[in-house]
């Protein structure tokens, strides 16, 4: 295989692993070239991602140290994306009656939640969360494209005990803007003790049930190390049940005028 052949192999493996420790001698086997000349290879793939704003590579060294891609999103790119993602929003077509905003196609949208994930991945990185945590279910989406990003598992809070889930923790909460008692459960099974978890979320309002996911999350002796929401009600004049957390968007109300919803996109 010619050095250029060899090197785009390379990047496809590594872009196509995040965030798994990958050996030098997996490469060298592979590729059946020395350890020296695959290190070579792998410096000018750095750089280049680097240049392209995709991510960076992570060396571990030791014996049982390797390489590691890091996905990423410059913060320009970031900034942009959320400006075109907030005009989308901002038409009067997208609400519903009685005040909601339809935004379900977006978040079931690839090429929408996985730049949003790796924006989430980004700012909550360093706060080395272990396991991302939502609940259902437009949620869903979002968590998982981060949890992919970060390289890490995500799990899904219910509204309600299922069967096939077996045994599970149950709480009950208060939400926020209904005052309504609501019940939200998690299977033992899916989450560890002791275990550091980011919280993501679609919209937040009131923070009822993001206040019900960190007592839940308090019943495995789980650390909250973050919590963010791609949209926040920023109209909502009454104090939040949670105050520490990140949003993207934000939801400023509706235009009198022209009936259209008023999306502004938050800098990071």
């Amino acid at each position: 295989m010619k050095k250029t052949e060899r090197m785009i192999a390379l990047t496809e493996i590594l872009l196509s692993r995040p965030n798994e420790l990958l050996p030098l001698g997996f490469f060298a086997d592979r590729f059946n070239s020395a350890k020296s000349t695959i290190s070579e290879d792998l410096v000018a793939i750095r750089e280049t991602l680097h240049m392209t704003g995709k991510g960076s590579l992570e060396t571990v060294s030791g014996s049982a140290g390797g390489v590691k891609f890091i996905p990423s999103i410059p913060k320009e790119a970031a900034e942009q994306f959320l400006e075109n993602l907030a005009e989308t929003l901002s038409v009067k077509e997208r609400i519903l009656p009685g005040g909601f905003l339809y935004m379900a196609d977006l978040l079931y949208d690839p090429a929408i939640v996985r730049p949003l994930g790796l924006i989430f991945a980004g700012i909550f990185r360093q706060k080395r969360p272990e396991v991302v945590a939502t609940v259902e279910t437009k949620g869903i989406p979002l968590a998982l494209m981060t949890a992919d990003s970060l390289g890490i598992p995500a799990i899904i809070v219910r509204h309600g005990n299922k069967v096939t889930e077996g045994s599970s923790v149950s709480i009950n909460y208060i939400s926020g803007s209904s005052k309504r008692i609501q019940t939200m459960s998690l299977a033992r099974r899916a989450l560890e003790t002791g275990k550091k978890v980011l919280i993501i979320d679609d919209f937040i309002k009131a923070g009822g049930t993001a206040k019900g996911i960190i007592n839940l999350m308090q019943e495995f002796d789980a650390e909250v190390v973050g919590l963010g929401m791609l949209m926040e009600d920023a109209v909502w004049n009454t104090s939040r049940l949670v105050n520490e957390y990140l949003a993207l968007l934000q939801f400023m109300g509706i235009d009198s005028s022209s009936g259209k919803t008023i999306i502004k996109a938050k800098k990071l």
